[in-house]
């Protein structure tokens, strides 16, 4: 009887360190803070993403948000991420921003990451990193202001987040989904923009669950996946499936700030896509995936202390066009490489040469000794996520592209050589003169591996 009476109790004892799995591990003393503030624009204006939008947009689906999630470990040094539903960061924006916050709230530009979710309905307003707006021949005026009012709107939202922080436990957990697909299908002709289920991907959802103190209260959840936003390509401003997962998870979780980091999806696409129902069924799935992860009993529990470094690297360029290859360009019927062609030409004149490489921005972030955050510039494809993950070998790699800056599609050596889209042929919608050297993908592994080992 007494046997069965302390079998009892041992069972007991051990449902209850399971329902309390995270108190397990002692809660690092953190203090964290969120934010969210809406950026939809208030009037219509030109949006991002498809070039065969001849208009500027008409009405809104769903809002568009910017979010802040600011973390302070035990020595009190600052962290601070902030989410986007945009197509991108523009170079200047992370320099505002990134200016705004050191003055103001005296916090370093390691210590800060932008990142954007890469809707396709949203507004274009990069006048200097796109040929878009030129070849529309409007919306530069409006993309400007809206820019401007951005980069304010950003820095007031960092500031609330850093205001709001408080005593939090901060968790880590992780789930899968599986609406991504790669979207680079290899045909006789080439490489076409289609579903390609035997193409790499890469399924992780990791999950950053900050929460109050006894853990009860989920005050934000910062969540990745891997995919490209471009369920829709509607005229309608909408966060597409990232915006509906977030709507999700702050429905379901009342009082908590949800935030999208947008993985390297830069060969990934949402299957199937093209309608409003679909853009909210990937969304639905991926918060499902999220609240999942966030039910496991035993989660990570996040050490500190913060450590963070971030560098611009010269990132080459391929060989550049000659003046004559401009100049016949010019004359084609494709108005887009004609514009782009007459951006070159008029940098070449004004110049003497055209861009040889670019300030690409790498960034290692360190939650203690186990997480490791990789944020890299551009729409990174998903072999950098797999080989960096791989090479890094800690733990918990957590990979984001479309971070700190947005400059174009960033190949790894084999989608290069491959070629199509990814490859090189989006660069004739950019500013640049063309593809990246074959060094690409040596180059961004070894400033990332570079910048692990600094910290």
């Amino acid at each position: 009887m007494k046997a069965a009476v302390l079998l009892l109790l041992l069972v007991m004892s051990f449902g209850q360190s399971r329902a309390t799995g995270q108190d397990q591990a002692p809660s690092y003393p953190w203090k964290a803070g969120a934010a969210s503030v809406k950026i939809t624009p208030e009037k219509p204006m030109f949006m991002a993403g498809y070039a065969s939008r001849t208009k500027p947009s008409e009405g809104v689906e769903l809002d568009l948000y910017a979010k802040a999630l600011a973390l302070e470990d035990a020595d009190g040094k600052r962290l601070t991420f902030v989410t986007m539903d945009l197509i991108g960061i523009p170079q200047r924006l992370r320099k505002v921003v990134e200016d705004g916050c050191a003055q103001k709230y005296k916090l370093a530009p390691e210590s800060l990451v932008l990142n954007a979710s890469h809707t396709h309905s949203g507004p274009q307003f990069s006048v200097e990193q796109s040929v878009y707006l030129e070849v529309m021949d409007s919306g530069s005026s409006e993309g400007a202001a809206y820019g401007a009012k951005l980069a304010q709107q950003l820095v007031s939202l960092v500031g609330e987040a850093l205001q709001k922080l408080a005593p939090s436990r901060v968790s880590y957990t992780h789930a899968r989904c599986g609406f991504a697909m790669n979207r680079r299908l290899p045909t006789r002709l080439g490489f076409n923009n289609s579903p390609f289920p035997d193409g790499p991907v890469d399924h992780e959802v990791p999950v950053l669950e900050v929460s109050s103190p006894d853990g009860k209260e989920l005050r934000a959840v910062m969540f990745g996946y891997a995919c490209h936003n471009t369920t829709l390509a509607l005229q309608t401003f909408n966060g597409d499936y990232a915006g509906y997962a977030q709507q999700n998870l702050e429905k379901a979780h009342p009082g908590a700030v949800a935030l999208f980091m947008n993985g390297c999806s830069g060969d990934q696409n949402p299957y199937p896509r093209g309608t409003v129902a679909l853009a909210q069924t990937h969304g639905k799935t991926l918060a499902t995936a999220v609240d999942a992860a966030l039910s496991v009993v035993q989660k990570r529990a996040v050490q500190g202390p913060i450590k963070a470094a971030f560098e611009r690297i010269d990132l080459a360029f391929g060989k550049p066009p000659t003046k004559e290859e401009l100049e016949t360009q010019m004359n084609s019927k494709n108005k887009w490489e004609a514009a782009h062609a007459k951006r070159q030409l008029d940098i070449l004149t004004k110049e003497g040469h055209l861009e040889q490489s670019y300030p690409y921005p790498v960034q290692v972030i360190h939650l203690g000794s186990d997480i490791a955050m990789v944020t890299l510039g551009g729409e990174v494809v998903i072999d950098y996520a797999l080989r960096i993950k791989r090479e890094l070998g800690r733990p918990v790699v957590w990979m984001a592209g479309y971070s700190n800056d947005v400059m174009g599609y960033i190949p790894s050596l084999r989608v290069l050589k491959e070629g199509g889209y990814e490859g090189g042929g989006a660069m004739l919608y950019t500013a640049h003169p063309g593809p990246w050297s074959e060094k690409v993908e040596d180059a961004i592994v070894d400033a990332v591996m570079k910048l692990d080992k600094s910290l």
